[in-house]
């Protein structure tokens, strides 16, 4: 028989049970919604700073607020919420994470390289900012086993503000490699790909094309956890194989930050 001490002590348990549920909720959905947020690679554009099967975190403070900021935040603000709070400019050479903005249920990773009233143009290959080209010099050339594809060039690229980060060329003569001029507009941004000829990012104006402030998610900042996955077409395994994971994860990317 249950007496009625009974019942009160197991309700209080109950209600403390429910509030330790609610508060980790809350402090999860302000971790996600504030301060960082889990992506991983799923494609091979950013090659060679990001690998398909990277983890990384975001962290969504570097710009501030917008809705795009909140689990299902365009549908529940729709109109009512544009633009940012406290946010903070992008720095050239940021690699972030944004909403597409033809299709804004899809998130896309890139390389900031246009800022708002730069013209960007591309030409044989080679980048030009406000009429001055990019410099990059050649890192190495790829012949298939040194993790590079055959032929395909990887640079050096110097951005105006001093930032270097390695690209990918196959050739300078693919369907991306001449483009524009074109002048990024106010509010908004432009972005590329590491890997130059097999990206589909502002350079595709019907796609992608420049990026608005509010749709910026956050800036890429460090990997922790990379495994190879279908990376290459190979079947490495799942990750609870335990026995595959020398083979499996790249133990050498995990806590790398992202230059």
């Amino acid at each position: 028989m249950t007496t009625g001490s009974e019942d009160v002590e197991k309700t209080t348990e109950d209600e403390g049970v429910v509030k330790t549920v609610v508060y980790a909720l809350l402090i999860a959905l302000t971790v996600r919604t504030f301060l960082f947020e889990p992506f991983n690679i799923p494609s091979s554009s950013m090659k060679p700073t990001l690998l398909i099967g990277d983890y990384l975190f975001v962290s969504k403070y570097s710009y501030g607020v917008s809705k795009y900021s909140f689990p299902f935040g365009a549908k529940i603000f729709g109109d009512n919420f544009e633009g940012r709070i406290l946010g903070s400019e992008p720095e050239r050479g940021d690699v972030i994470v944004f909403r597409k903005p033809t299709d804004t249920n899809i998130d896309y990773i890139k390389r900031l390289i246009g800022l708002p009233g730069d013209t960007v143009q591309v030409k044989q290959g080679q980048l030009y900012i406000n009429n001055t080209v990019v410099p990059r010099k050649i890192v190495k050339i790829g012949d298939g086993r040194n993790g590079i594809p055959l032929n395909t060039k990887e640079y050096e690229e110097t951005l105006p503000n001093g930032v270097k980060h390695s690209i990918w060329e196959r050739s300078d003569s693919e369907y991306l490699d001449n483009f524009g001029p074109y002048l990024v507009p106010k509010g908004y941004y432009f972005f590329m790909g590491d890997n130059r000829d097999n990206s589909s990012d502002s350079r595709v104006l019907n796609q992608v094309g420049p990026v608005p402030f509010e749709n910026f998610i956050g800036r890429a900042d460090v990997l922790f956890f990379s495994h190879r996955g279908d990376d290459g077409g190979e079947d490495y395994g799942d990750w609870w194989e335990v026995w595959k994971w020398p083979s499996m994860i790249r133990f050498g990317r995990i806590f790398n930050a992202i230059d």
